[in-house]
């Protein structure tokens, strides 16, 4: 017998409080991506059949470089949000879930940085 009352019972148990935040900014970088990634695909038909040294001219304009790197950052921010949310979902082994999730934010952050000092050299002429 159970003196507990389903309030108690309850308690603790309900919104972590930040799902709502991951939702929001799950949409915000989807939305920001839909421009972007039609830049994207623009700018890689602009420059096909057009060589290496065309394209480092491109990406060393700080518009286009800008934009890379926004492009960038915003699709990993989204890739890294999204699979955080379907390994919370998904993922019940405690211990196999924190694993997953540490690897998914090094990773991203990982790619951000490296993606971004690579825009960065070849921006700069480096």
């Amino acid at each position: 017998m159970n003196l507990r009352s389903p309030r108690s019972q309850a308690v603790g148990l309900g919104s972590a409080k930040h799902g709502f935040s991951h939702w929001w900014w799950q949409r915000v970088t989807a939305v920001a991506l839909i421009p972007l990634c039609l830049w994207f695909v623009c700018a890689v038909l602009s420059l096909m059949g057009h060589g290496y040294d065309a394209a480092t001219a491109w990406l060393s304009s700080p518009i286009n470089a800008t934009f890379m790197v926004t492009f960038v950052l915003a699709m990993l921010y989204h890739a890294q949000t999204g699979l955080q949310t379907v390994i919370e979902d998904y993922v019940h082994t405690k211990w196999v879930n924190l694993t997953m999730l540490l690897i998914v934010k090094f990773a991203s952050v990982v790619m951000a940085v490296l993606a971004t000092i690579s825009v960065l050299k070849v921006a700069l002429g480096g």
